[in-house]
């Protein structure tokens, strides 16, 4: 589960920002100034969600010039326009979204998810830490963990732990950080944090395929035969179907 931000997560981090259009939410700051444009805007992100990006970009540039000065408009268009690999366009609307509101946390965040997927790190990072530290975000705990992948995937590692770390302060019980900072020790070859993260974690939360694939990956490099067996166990009996299971079908299928 290494560097997802660079490898696509931005679509993921964006859906709440179609969501929130699409219900009528109040995720981003100013809305629709016309009943027309509010109304494409509507279909817009009703069309962009459904990957019909041809009527979705009709729409949502019918409300851009309807509603010239709605972020959530500008917002949408920058999605739409990195759907399309319109990369200067993308960066276009974003900035123009941020100028008509400059401290909207979802936007920061999800302009940070476009930077980053770019290698523009240091303005991704920015960009995700001005969110996070927004007091009216409702994650920052996703935000940080978000600069930390960004981060990492530079081999910043220094940095990225840093932020995972700040991630888990703010949100103990968020498996997202704890999987990136227990890989990213992996990658480091420090078996041991990795699976003490991994095992602590647990100790205290809901298990996920991911963390259990990871403490089963760290046990094997450390050849403990037992916590290898164990991880692999609770794998095969909590997610059998996954394909974390899959992989580590070579640990004992009962439990040691």
């Amino acid at each position: 589960m290494t560097a997802r931000l660079a490898t696509g997560y931005g679509m993921a981090l964006l859906l709440p920002l179609l969501q929130a259009c699409a219900s009528g939410g109040d995720t981003l700051s100013a809305p629709a100034s016309s009943a027309a444009a509010a109304a494409n805007l509507q279909l817009g992100s009703a069309y962009l969600q459904q990957g019909n990006l041809p009527v979705a970009k009709d729409k949502l540039e019918r409300a851009a010039a309807e509603s010239p000065r709605d972020p959530v408009i500008h917002g949408l268009l920058a999605l739409l326009y990195e759907r399309l690999g319109d990369d200067k366009r993308v960066d276009g609307e974003f900035r123009t979204a941020l100028r008509l509101a400059p401290h909207d946390p979802e936007l920061l965040n999800n302009y940070a998810v476009y930077l980053c997927g770019r290698n523009r790190v240091d303005e991704g990072v920015a960009h995700f830490e001005e969110a996070a530290n927004n007091r009216l975000y409702r994650t920052p705990w996703a935000a940080y963990t978000n600069a930390g992948v960004c981060l990492h995937g530079a081999r910043r590692d220094v940095e990225a732990e840093a932020r995972f770390k700040l991630a888990l302060q703010a949100r103990p019980d968020y498996a997202e950080a704890a999987v990136q900072l227990a890989q990213l020790e992996l990658d480091q070859g420090r078996e041991v944090d990795a699976y003490q993260r991994v095992n602590g974690f647990l100790g205290a939360n809901p298990a996920s395929p991911e963390l259990l694939l990871l403490g089963w990956r760290a046990a094997s490099a450390l050849h403990d035969r037992v916590a290898t067996a164990h991880m692999a166990w609770r794998l095969q009996t909590e997610f059998p179907d996954s394909e974390q299971a899959h992989i580590a079908s070579g640990g004992r299928s009962a439990k040691p």
